[in-house]
């Protein structure tokens, strides 16, 4: 992932000191998907997987904010780091770092939660800008 960043341009997420900038191996990956999205209008996620210690847990996510006109599918992956267990997951994100774009006009976004666990995604979906809604966003496990 951090080859990834650095080759579009967004070496501040990768390289950065402080919680944005995560260093080496993640700890997890993740992967969010959406349906049709209008213009100007936010989507709540609400399906995603987290791989962690080589399982797949199913994921809830709520209040990204999707800058799109009449993309029928949203793709997001990203890395996870700083998760010392599934407990940590689950919480309320907000930016750490946001706004980059990346090649082919996708989105890239840092957020972390209460539990200091960081998360940076990319959107890879073209033309999509990820953004959060003004509270963060809410991921979790779903139970």
């Amino acid at each position: 992932m951090r080859r990834l960043l650095i080759a579009l341009g967004i070496v501040a997420l990768c390289l950065s000191p402080g919680p944005a900038g995560a260093k080496g191996k993640p700890d997890a990956t993740i992967k969010l998907s959406a349906g049709s999205v209008a213009a100007g209008i936010g989507v709540s996620w609400g399906s995603g997987t987290l791989t962690y210690k080589g399982k797949t847990h199913a994921i809830s996510v709520t209040g990204v904010d999707v800058g799109s006109v009449g993309a029928n599918k949203i793709t997001a992956n990203g890395s996870v780091y700083h998760l010392k267990s599934l407990a940590d997951f689950d919480g309320n994100y907000t930016a750490v770092a946001a706004g980059a774009t990346v090649g082919g006009g996708g989105g890239a976004l840092a957020m972390q939660n209460q539990n200091g666990v960081v998360v940076h995604l990319v959107s890879t979906t073209q033309g999509v800008n990820l953004t959060l809604g003004p509270g963060g966003i809410k991921m979790e496990l779903k139970k």
